[in-house]
């Protein structure tokens, strides 16, 4: 689809996504006002919608009270989506949505719709894709859409400054007025280019995955890669965890050095950057520059629990202590901030607070002195942590590394482990100072893909650490989701909060917890996980699997039917649900012998190969490339039967090892692989490839020469 061709639109009506000027403007509501309007989000749990449930804008949730209201009305459809910790959502909300008069304005000639992008990712999708069709790419969040009454799109774009929002609607009632059909005939170009997006169709032809497309794809991998500061060569840096656990497993399979150092420069720029809270631990969803200095203050969930899986996976190859310490951080922090009493995880933390990006997390240098016991230790910590008296940013200081500890140590005249526990001292006066401040707004919804993504981060840290509080982490959250996201049939919800759960599961939520379920069998052999896993699998089958192109849709046969209904394809911050359920296919079927999983997958890889081999930019497909590379060399599977199991798994763990898929128990009664392997007394290890098995052996480091 042409861009191009919706540009008219904005063209008539005097404005461009691209014309927006992002001043910063901040503003903070007195919680304590007593409310002059109140609108029909107010029995809503999401604190996205809460947050204007109290705005003259006579906002309606996504449902059939408002799309019956448009039709029956013939009023056109605003559809605005932001979620708790959009900065810029909360400028437009106080600028806009909060004045009267374009309350008025919008009220009169709207039916005006408020959506969480986290709880409908289905309805963000649609329109999104709209935006980047009408506005040629220039998309965010808050996303503003205009709609006809049946919801079809003619106008998206992002965040708008009040008069600029009351120009494109008064521009936009009055062609509606004097020429309708000019609308009608952008909805249906924007709506046929939005169902047309990460359509994938069934490739009939049975491909042959050569390693030569392997090699193709690491090189234009590490063609766009920042060799100085890590990350991809891009101005925004985002922390992209699939990009680097495709390279770790690629490296673990050909050795190439490169592979490597991308990943390790990458995670190390990271965990010394602004974009990591080096106080309180955890990362910020993005950084503002290429050098990862200054983050977009929020903190998600997802990016986190993801980012404690590729540190735990990068320690276990590398042993670097630097990434033991940003688990051990990042886990604390998830512990401290974002974990329910009842195990759950919630969604995120405000980028800002008192009416100010950032202003819980930087310091001045006075700042730091008056927190810190004597000018000594502030010395140091100010050389530690670049902070600097005229500040490092507007003013303040983003606290990050320039130096490692021991160039520090030299530079300041200290013996290294005298600088380490001063810091470590420092960090835990700092933390408990910061307590005092206001905190930031916290998102407490509970999502069921993105606590799945945090389980999986647990169990990970668990293999690579052995810590048992990690492995109980993640049982409990488990068992949080099994009474509050299952429903009956093997059925998934969402969302949950204030013990309410009623959006009905996306792709991603099945994905996420059956790819989480088969981690926590392979740590700990217990086959309920993997019963668990096996029950989800059959039920996105029966109601998202397309069964003409092979792939999965991203909304469920039940759900009540958007504008289109997509897929789910390319990888981005989040790995695709279709490239989750295709490796969940993949690792299921050789556990079970099922070659009708099997089949599945292949089929979903074999649909994508001709992108996957020829795409110059392989790191929106990162995930795929990975079950690609198990396509053309399958990974082990180890087999480890006998009363010592869990002794014998946990040495595994001291090793990196992502091109295998372990098994085993006490007996061998569970799984198809794992018959007639027992013999009484004694605990074997089986390395098998494609069901064909190695003479066994008991010692793991043999073990270990057979995966060589």
């Amino acid at each position: 689809m042409r861009p191009y061709i919706y540009s008219i639109l904005l063209f008539c009506i005097g404005v461009s996504c691209a014309d927006v000027n992002h001043s910063a403007i901040n503003g903070q509501k007195n919680k304590n006002v007593q409310h002059r309007y109140t609108n029909h989000l107010v029995n809503e749990s999401s604190p996205y919608l809460l947050q204007h449930a109290h705005n003259p804008v006579d906002w309606y949730p996504w449902g059939d009270a408002a799309l019956d209201k448009a039709i029956e009305e013939d009023k056109m459809i605003i559809v605005s989506i932001g979620y708790s910790a959009c900065h810029w959502c909360h400028v437009m909300e106080h600028e806009s949505f909060e004045d009267t008069a374009v309350a008025n304005l919008m009220n009169k000639h709207f039916v005006s719709i408020k959506i969480d992008r986290e709880e409908r990712p289905d309805i963000d999708d649609v329109y999104m894709s709209a935006c980047h069709l009408a506005s040629g790419g220039n998309c965010g969040w808050p996303l503003n859409a205009i709609a006809l009454p049946d919801g079809r799109p003619f106008f998206a774009g992002t965040y708008y400054p009040k008069e600029q929002w009351m120009k494109i609607l008064k521009e936009i009632i009055a062609i509606r007025e004097k020429s309708p059909q000019r609308l009608e005939k952008v909805a249906e170009s924007i709506t046929n280019g939005v169902k047309t997006r990460e359509l994938v169709e069934l490739n009939p032809v049975e491909v042959t995955f050569e390693q030569e497309a392997m090699d193709d794809i690491f090189d234009y991998f590490v063609a766009a890669i920042d060799k100085n500061q890590g990350g991809r060569q891009q101005d925004i840096k985002f922390p992209m965890p699939n990009n680097w656990e495709f390279l770790l497993q690629y490296y673990d399979r050909y050795k190439k050095p490169e592979a490597l150092n991308a990943a390790t420069t990458t995670l190390d720029r990271m965990a010394h950057g602004g974009i990591y809270d080096q106080i309180g631990g955890g990362f910020a969803r993005y950084s503002t520059d290429p050098a990862w200095h200054v983050p977009h203050f929020e903190k998600m969930l997802y990016d986190n629990g993801q980012l404690v899986s590729l540190y735990s996976k990068a320690y276990q190859l590398t042993k670097n202590p630097l990434y033991k310490d940003v688990v051990e951080e990042t886990l604390g922090f998830i512990k401290r901030e974002l974990t329910s009493p009842e195990g759950g995880f919630y969604s995120s933390l405000d980028a800002d607070s008192e009416g100010e990006e950032g202003k819980f997390y930087v310091w001045t240098l006075d700042e730091l002195k008056a927190a810190l016991p004597d000018e000594e230790m502030a010395t140091i910590v100010a050389a530690y942590y670049d902070v600097r008296p005229e500040g490092n940013w507007e003013g303040k200081n983003v606290l990050r590394r320039l130096k490692s500890d021991k160039e520090l140590a030299n530079k300041l005249g200290m013996d290294l482990v005298a600088l380490e526990k001063t810091i470590e001292k420092a960090k835990k006066i700092l933390l408990e100072k910061r307590e005092e401040r206001i905190r930031p707004g916290l998102d407490d919804k509970i999502l069921t893909s993105w606590n799945a993504l945090m389980l999986k981060g647990y169990v990970d840290a668990y293999n690579a650490f052995g810590k048992s509080e990690y492995l109980q982490a993640a049982m409990d959250n488990a068992q949080f989701l099994e009474k509050n996201a299952w429903q009956s049939g093997s059925r998934l919800h969402r969302n949950y909060k204030d013990g309410k759960s009623v959006i009905n599961a996306f792709l991603d939520d099945y994905a996420t917890l059956i790819e989480a379920y088969i981690a926590l069998y392979q740590a700990t052999f217990n086959p309920e996980w993997l019963t668990k896993a096996t029950l989800l699998t059959d039920y996105a089958i029966a109601h998202f699997y397309n069964e003409k192109s092979g792939m999965f849709y991203y909304t469920s046969d039940i759900d009540k039917e958007l504008i289109v209904r997509k897929m789910e394809i390319s990888d981005n911050v989040i790995s695709s649900s279709n490239s989750i359920m295709a490796k969940n296919l993949y690792v299921l079927g050789s556990l079970f012998y099922k070659k009708e999983y099997l089949k599945m997958s292949r089929t979903m890889v074999n649909n994508l190969y001709g992108t996957l081999s020829t795409t110059e930019q392989p790191y929106f497909y990162a995930n795929w490339c990975g079950l690609l590379d198990w396509m053309i060399e399958p990974p082990y599977e180890v087999a480890i039967v006998g009363k010592a199991y869990k002794t014998k798994r946990a040495t595994f763990n001291q090793f990196y090892k992502p091109n295998a898929i372990f098994l085993g128990g006490k007996d061998d009664t569970t799984l198809p692989l794992l018959e007639g392997k027992l013999i009484e007394g004694e605990t074997r290890i089986y390395v098998c490839k494609n069901r064909s098995c190695k003479f066994p052996v008991t010692d793991v480091d043999k073990a270990l020469e057979l995966m060589e």
